[in-house]
């Protein structure tokens, strides 16, 4: 019944818990910190592992820190002029590349260059394989009047399921050259989710401004590569997703609109090339031996003091023209990390923690118990792992740390119950195996180990101790009379007067029959008299319940001995003269000590 009592208890914590692990906003952030940091492990091992590899056709024109060191040297200044970019594109445009793409902002006009920003605003013209960033904010409209943006950057974004998407709402814009607005719908946002720990582990697919849609630039530039440019009407599908319409591309993001990225490894994992090698080969320096046909070729800085420089992963500075690398990678090999749902991680957990309650339960050694569910978690990280690396098909996300959590609550917790049980069972069964069932004292056996040990005792610290051995008067005659019931009332009785009556340390037992003893430890001879003449009185006083509800009296006859030489210096011999003071106890009239 305990038993029974404890298992429910446990099944309502754990079931309290993964309830409270679900609802409670503290305790899921919390979790969520750990489970990030498990994720970001798995991501650092699979990208050393080497089952990924980033697409040879995403090449980067980096703006190094020689590079950096190269322009201010050759042009004396920073940023570039707006006409260099554009002999670059017309270089790399000679050869077919697949796109082009400036995770580079190119906002307000030098105003000593004014022709050269119209060169770079012809590149868009001329070329519609060309895409650039763009940037939204929260600036206040003190600072800034947020700008209308041409309707020929918004995107489509149908929702049926209220997912509002606030997180991606912004308030404020910085606008890139209106003329290039004006020559171009290949803008795209910039913007990036970090977590709360300052980790950026995914991208939003698009972003919100004026209550209207504005995608991300990977986004445009991955599904260029992918053919699927000219379709930008996106549907908000019932579990969350995202289905680019007419089409079987889905995006597994979440309720803020971000996806989780999949990352190859660390900065410069990437192909890079200085851009100071490709201004060379431009201006006829050098030649630059590299083929640009079929690649998305991507512009951005890499050099730490250019202060676009992130942390992810599986890097703590990685340049953010590499996260756009990342994402565009993701869209095209379709290898967007894709969390599982909720009630997933949940029925993990609750399976973890049924094969740890087996494990307790049917194994009886607490050592082998541990290496088993040890064992078990390990497995289920690797499956953890293996899921997201894409082993089994698919780059899902399968929580670790919720599961294993209650896993291992679940273990302390069964454990706990198993052996208080045990516990209580042992404690049970020595009490039935030391107790008189009738009476409830300490039955023969037990009152002759404890007899071996008082001797022990005494002999060891020269200590008294007493015995006295006691039955009740003519009782074969009062079963005779009353029947056999009652006589087994009066032994309870009795037993009952015996231990209310003695001192805690003092041993009750059953003898034998009507017979019963006590063992008085620290005792001397003529304490035990007292002790006993005491007994003899109140038993002689008491009035018993018979069965029926008839009423009886009942003496009793005791005998005493003491540890010593005169009395024995064994058990065999203390229980031999108290025997024989009992029996002259009865020969002189019973209802007395000696």
């Amino acid at each position: 019944m305990l038993k029974r009592i404890l298992y429910f208890v446990w099944v309502t914590v754990i079931s309290f818990i993964i309830a409270y692990g679900v609802k409670s906003g503290s305790f899921s952030a919390f979790m969520d910190s750990i489970e990030y940091r498990t994720f970001d492990i798995k991501q650092r091992v699979i990208a050393k592992s080497g089952l990924r590899k980033p697409n040879s056709d995403i090449v980067i024109i980096a703006i190094d820190d020689g590079s950096y060191e190269y322009i201010l040297d050759k042009y004396g200044e920073w940023p570039l002029r707006r006409d260099i970019y554009a002999k670059m594109v017309d270089y790399i445009e000679a050869q077919n590349p697949k796109s082009i793409a400036f995770d580079l902002m190119f906002v307000k006009s030098i105003k000593s260059a004014n022709a050269a920003d119209n060169k770079l605003t012809e590149m868009f013209k001329k070329y519609n394989n060309i895409y650039t960033a763009m940037n939204l904010d929260d600036q206040p409209i003190n600072l800034r009047i947020p700008p209308v943006l041409p309707d020929n950057l918004k995107i489509s974004v149908k929702d049926n399921y209220n997912q509002t998407y606030d997180y991606l709402e912004y308030s404020n814009c910085r606008t890139i050259l209106a003329d290039i607005l004006d020559s171009t719908s290949n803008v795209g946002m910039v913007n990036v989710s970090r977590a709360d720990d300052g980790v950026l582990r995914k991208m939003p697919l698009f972003l919100k401004y004026k209550y209207s849609f504005y995608p991300q630039l990977g986004l445009l530039v991955g599904l260029d590569y992918l053919g699927l440019r000219n379709n930008m009407d996106f549907h908000v599908l019932k579990d969350g997703r995202i289905r680019l319409n007419k089409t079987n591309k889905v995006f597994y993001a979440q309720y803020d609109g971000g996806v989780y990225l999949n990352w190859y490894g660390p900065a410069g994992t990437f192909r890079n090339i200085p851009i100071y090698q490709l201004l060379k080969a431009v201006n006829g320096e050098e030649k630059l031996d590299f083929d640009f046909r079929g690649k998305v070729v991507y512009f951005g800085a890499t050099a730490a003091s250019l202060f676009d420089i992130k942390t992810v992963p599986v890097d703590k500075v990685y340049p953010g023209v590499e996260v756009q690398a990342t994402y565009v990678n993701n869209i095209i090999d379709d290898s967007l990390i894709r969390p599982v749902p909720d009630y997933v991680n949940i029925l993990l957990a609750i399976l973890l923690a049924l094969i740890t309650i087996f494990f307790v339960v049917k194994i009886s050694s607490i050592f082998v118990a541990i290496g088993s569910a040890l064992t078990l978690y390990a497995v289920y990280i690797f499956f953890s792992y293996c899921m997201m690396s894409g082993m089994w098909g698919g780059y899902y996300w399968v929580k670790i740390v919720f599961p294993i959590t209650v896993g291992v609550f679940a273990f302390i917790t069964t454990v706990i119950i198993k052996y208080l049980t045990i516990s209580k069972d042992f404690d049970r069964q020595y009490q039935l195996a030391t107790t008189d069932g009738l009476t409830e004292l300490y039955n023969h056996r037990y009152f002759q180990e404890q007899m071996q040990m008082a001797v022990e005792n005494a002999k060891r610290y020269e200590s008294p101790f007493s015995l006295i051995i006691l039955d009740i008067d003519l009782f074969k005659q009062f079963n005779d009379n009353y029947g056999h019931q009652s006589g087994d009332a009066v032994l309870k009785q009795v037993a009952n007067i015996l231990k209310k009556n003695v001192r805690a340390t003092d041993i009750v037992c059953r003898y034998g029959g009507e017979e019963m003893s006590i063992i008085l430890p620290n005792t001397s001879y003529d304490i035990a008299v007292t002790i006993a003449q005491k007994l003899c009185d109140i038993v002689a006083q008491e009035t018993f319940i018979l069965t029926y509800n008839r009423e009886s009296h009942v003496t009793i006859s005791l005998g005493v001995s003491s540890y010593g030489e005169e009395d024995g210096l064994t058990a065999s011999e203390l229980v031999s003269s108290a025997d024989k003071r009992l029996y002259n106890a009865k020969n002189n009239g019973r209802n007395r000590v000696n």
